[in-house]
């Protein structure tokens, strides 16, 4: 079949990475969407079950570090257009082994862009880069005001640094070698097919199994929550219709505190649970704070939301309790996840403090 574009999607195994590739593969049937992932402790091929028979989609594992595969496969396959979203994105990973960071977030995306740019060397004008990228990069709030695409960048931590590194390798080679870019910052991201080293699902994991909930600190860290399959629908509108050079911010007007968030987890889990009221609040423990932990995020979608029509579908508590009934509906997905090397990554992060 002759496909009217040949997509690559990077990091479509993952989290956010697997909900654009169901999308897309559904959607457009008249797309071919070629999955890349390095599968390593985030990435999984269960994710996408559902589609990986479609004749539209096709997975190849490869790492974006490795510069020489990549120009190979973007020789052999004549990509039309990528949508990067492969990242190393665990904040206390990154303080632990910076390098990691660096070579995925910033090596691999430079990779990506050469390939790229030797591919479609002589008609830039029919392709499109789109980067996936996230609030972080802008540092922290204070108790007011909002992220806008025209904050200035001021990451705390070693994973944000890199993000915001690779965002300025995408805007610089969009002005000089004219490739056509759109960059993305969203905020977190909630929803089914997360690895459970991120809050929501390692919480819900640990109600279950009546583990501790540990806190950092006063649990008073501020975030904006997105649900996911709302950043993919907004990814889609950006692919489609934003203009190059172009950069918009992705949120969920959703702003909780930690604590208010998990008390409020802890309460609907208990419901699901058949526990009584205040059980699973017990588990809730504090521990040390992350080094550089920002206080605040919050993002201003109104750009996105006024110029392409984009707005979050599903209000938080709406969001939250369709993501706890998937886990918990998806026991056997989270127990394959949370085995072997996980549970030495959960020891050394939070049990050990």
């Amino acid at each position: 079949m002759n496909y009217k574009k040949k997509i690559l999607v990077t990091g479509g195994a993952g989290f956010i990475g697997s909900h654009v590739v169901r999308l897309f593969v559904n959607k457009y049937p008249d797309y071919q969407i070629v999955n890349l992932d390095v599968l390593t402790y985030a990435g999984n091929l269960a994710n996408l079950k559902d589609i990986e028979v479609a004749p539209n989609y096709r997975f190849v594992k490869m790492d974006i570090v490795d510069a020489e595969s990549i120009t190979n496969l973007f020789q052999f396959e004549k990509f039309t257009d990528v949508i990067h979203l492969a990242a190393e994105s665990h904040v206390d990973r990154s303080i632990t082994n910076p390098t990691e960071f660096v070579m995925t977030n910033v090596i691999g995306t430079v990779n990506l862009l050469n390939a790229a740019k030797l591919i479609w060397k002589g008609e830039m004008e029919k392709h499109r880069f789109y980067h996936v990228s996230t609030d972080e990069v802008y540092g922290s709030l204070g108790e007011t005001g909002l992220f806008t695409e025209q904050t200035a960048y001021d990451p705390h931590s070693p994973y944000s640094a890199s993000k915001a590194s690779s965002d300025h390798f995408v805007r610089a080679y969009g002005d000089t070698y004219g490739l056509q870019t759109v960059i993305s910052n969203c905020s977190n991201n909630y929803g089914s097919y997360q690895f459970p080293e991120k809050l929501l699902p390692l919480f819900i994991n640990n109600i279950q199994n009546k583990k501790a909930l540990p806190v950092y600190g006063k649990g008073e860290n501020i975030r904006d929550w997105l649900w996911v399959e709302d950043h993919a629908r907004a990814i889609d509108v950006l692919f489609h219709k934003a203009m190059s050079g172009s950069t918009y911010n992705i949120g969920g007007h959703n702003e909780w505190t930690n604590i208010a968030l998990i008390k409020l987890l802890c309460k609907i889990m208990d419901k699901k649970l058949g526990r009584s009221e205040g059980e699973s609040e017990k588990l809730i423990s504090y521990v040390t704070d992350r080094a550089g932990h920002d206080l605040r995020y919050a993002i201003d979608s109104t750009k996105l939301q006024n110029e392409l029509g984009w707005t979050p579908s599903l209000q938080f508590e709406e969001g939250l309790e369709k993501t706890v009934d998937w886990y918990l509906e998806n026991k056997e997905w989270l127990e394959n996840v949370t085995s072997g090397d996980y549970q030495k990554y959960y020891e050394k992060q939070y049990e050990k403090r």
